[in-house]
């Protein structure tokens, strides 16, 4: 089931240009909503071109229920899909974004709530908010329901969703990203639909290795097809720095191909409201993703 916004973005705000203090990036969400952004060059420069957005709030059907998510898409013609998990303070303008960059790009888009078992959209207009108003308390009995299993029923869903849907390109491969806990979610969504998703990028992702079957890391060898970006923070790093080793040890042994990079950003680096949020590293980062989707999708 899907509800239209009645929202048509178009590519003339380019909110990437300069980093966004929490107080601008607040003041300038509701203009936010109606405009996608253009795409940007390796080089951290804009490109030009772009199309019009369309953007829809739908409803999935999951095995654990009515899962609502946010599809942003070029408003003609079909393209590869990307699944978008956001991080712990959940779905918020952030976020929608994000995904219209890479929307704008000439990818269908799903921005996904991950919380919708208990709470369905926005919980949070910013970071900020979420920190001030005792986030993590709040969406701590939300997020004990996303085990590894959970989130691999929810991906499935999603998956053949999007593959059900006239803006997607289903004769091309699907890609996911996702941001701290969303990290390792992307691996999640790979091993739940390994014929389909193709690329996987993971952005200061938390617990991608454990000592659980579960574990990220370990779940590589069932997702041959897919390509995986692992983009980790250096504070991250520096608390478990054989991480890194792990994950490429896991990837070779899978004969998967993977990017594992230490960017000098710390966990939250690449999310524009985030207080950690770092534009060249960012940019880097972005980069990064883009010519992943654009080698494997």
């Amino acid at each position: 089931m899907c509800k239209q916004t009645g929202i048509t973005a178009t590519p003339d705000t380019q909110w990437y240009r300069s980093p966004l203090s929490r107080r601008q990036f607040a003041a300038g969400g509701g203009a936010l909503t109606l405009a996608a952004c253009t795409g940007m060059g390796a080089n951290g420069e804009p490109a030009t071109g772009g199309s019009a957005l369309t953007e829809n709030t739908v409803v999935i059907d999951t095995p654990d229920g009515d899962a609502d998510a946010e599809f942003i898409h070029p408003a003609s013609g079909s393209h590869p899909a990307i699944v978008f998990w956001p991080d712990i303070a959940g779905v918020r303008e952030a976020n929608r974004m994000m995904a219209r960059r890479v929307a704008a790009e000439g990818y269908a888009v799903l921005l996904v709530n991950p919380y919708y078992r208990d709470v369905t959209g926005e919980q949070f207009a910013d970071f900020a908010a979420f920190r001030a108003g005792g986030g993590f308390d709040t969406v701590g009995p939300w997020r004990e329901k996303l085990s590894s299993r959970a989130v691999m029923r929810d991906a499935a869903a999603h998956v053949g969703w999007l593959d059900g849907q006239d803006a997607v390109d289903t004769a091309r491969g699907i890609g996911t990203e996702g941001y701290c806990m969303g990290g390792p979610f992307t691996v999640y969504t790979a091993a739940a639909a390994p014929g389909r998703v193709k690329a996987a990028g993971s952005f200061h992702g938390g617990g991608l290795v454990r000592d659980d079957e579960d574990s990220p890391h370990k779940l590589l060898a069932g997702t041959p097809q897919t390509s995986y970006l692992f983009a980790i923070a250096q504070d991250d790093d520096a608390d478990a720095p054989e991480n890194k080793t792990m994950l490429r040890a896991a990837a070779d042994a899978a004969n998967v191909r993977a990017e594992v990079d230490v960017y000098a950003g710390d966990h939250g680096w690449t999310v524009p409201d985030s207080p950690a949020y770092d534009r060249a590293a960012a940019e880097r980062a972005y980069a990064a993703k883009m010519a992943l989707y654009a080698s494997s999708l």
